[in-house]
């Protein structure tokens, strides 16, 4: 007989691309409002991989990651994108800048072994999770150490997004540890 297992919680982690500091601070107290607690956040550096978002969000992007302190199911990652949309709209009407997009929220979460992101776009490497929404793995974690994969994006490739997201997953393990308990 086949016994089908819950998946273990996982920690959600927005990557936040803003304009300037004040989209960034009003970004990141809406995510703390509507989501919960945030218990990592990086530091703040500049988006220069790419120019694909600069007719949106402007020539000087500021990227930021949090990370919330709650574990969630795995299973909600296309419900909180879908959230994290209209947080974007909700933040282009209060913010008032001469950008269509001042603020750009990327969801995805971290498993011990890899980070998932969720994407409105498809393409070949990416999987439909429902609600017309996409994920893909972007980093493998194996062997201690991040691993990027042939898709992932450029800026996911450095050093510092490496070591904010071997911290979330190392608080995700304590969270997890704790949570085996609580279930025996």
């Amino acid at each position: 007989m086949w016994q089908l297992k819950d998946p273990q919680p996982v920690k959600l982690v927005v990557g936040i691309l803003a304009a300037n500091h004040q989209c960034l601070h009003t970004a990141i107290d809406m995510l703390s409002a509507k989501l919960g607690r945030l218990d990592y956040s990086s530091d703040v550096w500049p988006f220069d991989k790419t120019n694909y978002y600069n007719e949106q969000i402007g020539n000087r992007i500021l990227r930021k990651f949090v990370s919330v302190e709650k574990l969630i199911e795995p299973g909600k990652l296309a419900k909180i994108k879908l959230r994290t949309n209209k947080f974007e709209q909700k933040l282009a009407r209060s913010l008032a800048l001469p950008l269509p997009r001042p603020v750009n929220l990327d969801p995805g979460i971290i498993e011990p072994s890899k980070l998932v992101l969720a994407t409105t776009k498809n393409y070949s490497h990416r999987i439909y999770i429902g609600k017309k929404m996409y994920a893909e793995v972007t980093l493998i974690y194996d062997k201690g150490k991040w691993c990027p994969l042939e898709h992932t994006y450029p800026d996911y490739k450095q050093q510092c997004y490496f070591d904010f997201f071997s911290k979330v997953r190392e608080r995700l393990l304590e969270q997890l540890k704790s949570y085996r308990v609580k279930e025996k």
